[in-house]
């Protein structure tokens, strides 16, 4: 995405997993995000680390926006992490250094609820997140 924000350009600023909750504190307005796949009831699922972003810019009443194409809209409805369906791939994860005994935890991707979502930018429009059931029906009895 920061690539397609630059050729159009938007100036952005690429923000390290690690350094979220420091510059969200005080540096950003608001957080933009993809999404792999948008839920029935408006929240997504995308790459991992986007769930602790949301998270993290709630806290700091920071917008949460999320930039997705109508066709990635799907009737899933996770309750949760567990929930997920199989993303495919695993984050890459140098692993070389640790014990051997030790268990690694390493998803592709996760869930963000949609109470932490302001708005999704469509093609169908500015979406909040409750609408996005609607919009599943109106394409349901579309077709």
């Amino acid at each position: 995405m920061v690539k397609e924000l630059d050729d159009m350009g938007i100036p952005t600023i690429f923000i390290t997993d690690c350094a979220v909750a420091h510059y969200l504190a005080q540096e950003v307005d608001m957080v933009f995000v993809g999404a792999e796949m948008v839920v029935e009831n408006g929240g997504i699922v995308n790459k991992i680390g986007t769930y602790q972003i949301a998270i993290i810019a709630h806290s700091f009443n920071k917008p949460f926006y999320v930039a997705a194409e109508s066709y990635i809209f799907t009737r899933v409805y996770p309750l949760n992490q567990q929930d997920l369906p199989d993303m495919g791939t695993q984050a890459p994860l140098a692993t070389d250094n640790l014990p051997a005994s030790t268990e690694v935890w390493n998803s592709s991707s996760d869930y963000t609820p949609p109470q932490y979502i302001r708005l999704l930018f469509t093609d169908q429009g500015v979406l909040t997140p409750s609408a996005v059931s609607d919009e599943l029906i109106r394409r349901q009895n579309f077709w």
